[in-house]
């Protein structure tokens, strides 16, 4: 309800939208990494339970990543 009774300000709005799209960079970057981390990894004959404990990613994904080399 004291929702209703706040004024909307375009500033603090954009400020938010901004810190948002940048925590977004920072996860998608961080997604690429792992990614480029695992397949540095498999190509060298690492397992994908190896690379997973290291990276976090799935053996699934891993698996796939895996077929692709």
């Amino acid at each position: 309800m004291s929702l209703l009774f706040t004024e909307f300000n375009l500033d603090d709005a954009l400020a938010v939208a901004r810190e948002e799209a940048r925590e977004d960079g920072r996860e998608e970057g961080i997604a690429d990494e792992k990614i480029k981390i695992a397949r540095n990894l498999l190509t060298r004959g690492s397992s994908p339970e190896f690379v997973h404990e290291i990276t976090g990613l799935d053996v699934d994904t891993l698996n796939g990543l895996q077929a692709g080399l």
